[in-house]
This record gives structure tokens, sequence and C-alpha cells, in this order.
């Protein structure tokens, strides 16, 4: 059964008509059009799905959208700063060329951004577990561990 539900995404309230267990990907994919997060396992193991819910990087691949009505929504295209500028982890994974393929490219840059915003200067190993539920299968892990220590300095 369909009911309306209101959303805040990227600074901005949605009202969408929708089952209430549908998952949250879909209603941002779909409805919303906003093509940051991808479907990649619909396990919630391999990060493609990424979303920040009140900062926190959290998949979106399962999550019933019902739970979501009070929650903050950031996908990828809302880091983006109002004058078009690129958020720093952004500017860095680019500067750094951190992706090949990009389809893990948006969990990798949620899960930096929330990793930032937790934890301003991490070492190695705190990037590393920042990082751990992502899955990049084009070997630019180093690359991507560049881009993160880069928007450290930046930030």
């Amino acid at each position: 059964m369909e009911k309306d539900l209101t959303l805040h995404v990227n600074g901005k309230q949605h009202t969408v008509r929708i089952d209430p267990v549908t998952p949250l990907l879909y209603v941002l994919r779909n409805q919303l059009e906003l093509n940051g997060p991808k479907y990649g396992c619909g396990h919630e193991v391999c990060g493609a799905c990424m979303v920040l819910l009140d900062g926190v990087a959290m998949p979106s691949c399962k999550i019933p959208v019902e739970s979501m009505e009070g929650r903050k929504i950031t996908t990828l295209e809302g880091l983006t700063r109002p004058d078009g500028t690129l958020h720093p982890v952004q500017r860095a994974f680019v500067e750094e060329q951190a992706a090949q393929c990009g389809y893990c490219l948006n969990g990798m840059v949620m899960a930096a951004v929330a990793l930032l915003e937790a934890n301003k200067q991490p070492d190695d190993a705190a990037i590393r577990a920042g990082m751990e539920r992502n899955l990049c299968r084009c070997g630019t892990q180093t690359r991507i561990m560049k881009a993160i220590r880069r928007a450290a300095k930046e930030s």
C-alpha cells in the first residue's frame, strides 16, 4: 500500500508516494533521479549505494524508505557546494585520479566524507577502517588513500 512520505534529501524536502518498505536506493534513483548511489550487491556489503544518513555513511539498498522520515539524507550530488565547487573529498579524488571504472566511487567518496567528519586527521589505519565497507575491483586503493590524505589536509 503506497503512502506519502516526506524526505529531507540534499538540503531539500521531497514528498514521494511510495510503498513504505521500498528501499531508499530505489526512491533516490527512480523518483528523485539522483544517480550517485548505485545498485551493487543488494546486500549492504559493497558500498556502491552509500549515502550519508545524519552524517553517517550507510548503504541504502535495503533500508526501508519509511524509516527515513525526519532523517537528513545526503547523496553524492548533495556534496557539491551551491556555487558548483566540489567538496574537498570529491576534488581530492579527481586530483589523485582515484577512480578507474567509477562504479565504487560513490561509496568511496561518501565513506571518506563521513570518516573525515568524524576524524579530521586520520592515520592510515583509521582510513583503512573507515573504508573497509567499500569494494573496489579496479585496484585504485593506493590512489584512494592518497586522495583521503589530501582531503584531510584541505579540510
